[in-house]
């Protein structure tokens, strides 16, 4: 009795080894860029301290920039396989100039607030002509949008004011120090500056509802991957989709963890760590419906009329399978 009660033991642990290996295998293996500053930080930090996509399946290996613009390049040159919160305006620029790449996701709305000090004597949008507008650097979605809107909706073309480019934090010092008239930045940054008393001159979903005479707020950013790698794993990145999308719900109903991950893995303050993750319901999303598509394609039109876009993205950049794949994985 006692040897078939080892013999049915060494079956038993044989058997779960056997299992345990057979799911390492079937692991699908993924680069995953972004970068590690601005909204992306914080839907980067949850996904990754909450391992997110190691529960759909996914082995990842995580790649962070310091540039906003590094993401773009990585994909199309096929070092990493996916980037998420790739900033909308280039990842157009990339497939209308033929490279490798697909968009598969809207992943970050532009919530962006046109600010300045509360004794600046600017006291309407019309009125940063011959001024300093600090804004992030050319190539973002952020300043392809801001020109694009202080154009069309106040006629300021860039000869009119003086673009400084910047990181968040780089461009909130600047106005602070008055080196800078006006700052075109994310409401997470406009939250964690409460030791200024700062005005808003606009936003950036207001003077793009005002251009557009839609209802649909401008996408910041967007989720981009490897052509060849989509063609090979589209399960892959429909399992990355839904992972996102669980990231999103999990900062909307847990904003003290939003919280607490913040500041174990970006060292940001507690007040600014909360500030941060009470702005989670404006600024992320993970759709790609039709309507989000005609987004992007407007802002394209848009950015193309406004110089920042030299011509319109291909058709075939965009992707939609991966996206209704995801919507299966519950």
């Amino acid at each position: 009795m006692k040897s078939l009660s080892l013999l049915r033991f060494l079956l038993g642990l044989i058997c779960v080894v056997c299992l345990a290996t057979s799911n390492a295998a079937l692991a699908q293996k993924i680069r995953v860029g972004y970068w590690s500053s601005g909204l992306s930080l914080g839907q980067g930090a949850v996904m990754e301290s909450q391992k997110f996509l190691e529960k759909e399946g996914l082995e990842v290996e995580w790649v962070k920039f310091s540039d906003v613009n590094q993401p773009l390049r990585a994909v199309a040159l096929n070092t990493i396989d996916l980037a998420f919160a790739a900033p909308s305006a280039g990842a157009m620029a990339i497939i209308a100039e033929g490279a490798p790449v697909k968009i598969v996701l809207n992943t970050h709305i532009a919530e962006v607030q046109f600010v300045v000090l509360d004794e600046s004597p600017i006291k309407s949008m019309t009125d940063i002509k011959g001024k300093k507008i600090g804004m992030s650097p050319p190539g973002s979605a952020t300043h392809s949008l801001g020109t694009a809107l202080l154009e069309f909706n106040h006629g300021l073309k860039l000869s009119d004011y003086t673009a400084v480019p910047g990181t968040e934090g780089v461009l909130a010092q600047f106005l602070a120090q008055k080196q800078i008239d006006v700052a075109a930045v994310r409401s997470t940054t406009v939250a964690q500056m409460n030791e200024l008393k700062l005005r808003r001159l606009g936003n950036y979903t207001d003077e793009w509802k005002k251009l557009t005479k839609t209802n649909s707020p401008p996408i910041l950013a967007v989720t981009i991957v490897h052509s060849d790698y989509l063609a090979k794993n589209p399960d892959a990145v429909a399992k990355f989709i839904a992972a996102l999308r669980k990231v999103n719900e999990f900062g909307s109903k847990n904003k003290a963890a939003v919280a607490e991950v913040l500041q174990k893995a970006a060292n940001m303050p507690a007040d600014d760590s909360r500030a941060y993750a009470a702005e989670w319901d404006k600024i992320y999303m993970a759709a790609f419906e039709p309507s989000d598509i005609a987004t992007l394609k407007r802002q394209a039109g848009i950015f193309k009329a406004a110089g920042s876009l030299k011509q319109d993205p291909v058709e075939a950049g965009f992707s939609t399978d991966a996206y209704e794949r995801s919507k299966k994985i519950k």
